[in-house]
């Protein structure tokens, strides 16, 4: 069985900016390493079957230049694709357009590093309250999942039963480590640590209603 919190401490995650046509944007990293080879990955990250059981549904066209929507989440359109070591796309949500860059590695025999880049346009009153962890938290969420995918591949969540698990101690210890996980990269990449742990404290508290 999957441990969370052993999970939850062995992701990296940094923070950095990227110069666009629009202006300045932040740049959120989160890899992990996992114990599958690189063409299952592949699958595993691309597959719409399979990306259900480990994030959300999608519908589309998961193809170069073809569209895709998340149940209940964003979409957007791929805009680059060389499997089977990543692809690009736009993640809209509402009127927000970002974008995220998926990269896959070998770790040697049987293991690969997923790599998640965001790259996103972040309102300043919006990071001035939650910092990275906004989104830093979910996207910890998704690689749990992942992580739980590949211990069971054949299994079906039930949301019921996550949205259960995420309430309980161990979901809770979960989050609080993504939290604080996301604080350190954010002192790493020069912020104020009082304001870093406050942004961890207030994403939380978000993601788990005090």
């Amino acid at each position: 069985m999957t441990d969370a919190r052993q999970h939850i401490t062995s992701v990296r995650r940094t923070l950095g900016t990227r110069t666009l046509e629009a202006g300045e944007a932040r740049v959120q990293t989160i890899s992990q390493v996992y114990d599958t080879g690189l063409d299952d990955m592949w699958d595993v990250v691309t597959n719409p079957a399979r990306i259900a059981r480990w994030f959300l549904p999608v519908q589309g066209e998961l193809k170069l230049g073809g569209h895709y929507q998340l149940t209940g989440n964003a979409g957007g359109t791929v805009t680059a694709c060389d499997p089977p070591r990543g692809y690009a796309a736009t993640w809209e949500f509402g009127e927000m357009v970002s974008w995220i860059e998926v990269r896959l590695t070998p770790e040697g025999p049987g293991r690969t590093r997923f790599e998640l880049e965001h790259i996103a346009h972040v309102d300043d009153d919006m990071w001035a309250q939650f910092g990275p962890g906004a989104t830093g938290l979910g996207w910890d969420s998704g690689f749990w999942g992942l992580a739980k995918h590949l211990s069971d591949p054949a299994a079906v969540p039930d949301n019921a039963d996550v949205a259960s698990w995420l309430a309980s101690d161990e979901g809770r210890a979960m989050l609080r480590g993504s939290a604080d996980g996301w604080a350190e990269a954010e002192i790493a990449a020069g912020g104020d640590p009082a304001e870093a742990r406050q942004h961890a404290d207030t994403s939380y508290a978000a993601y788990t209603g005090g």
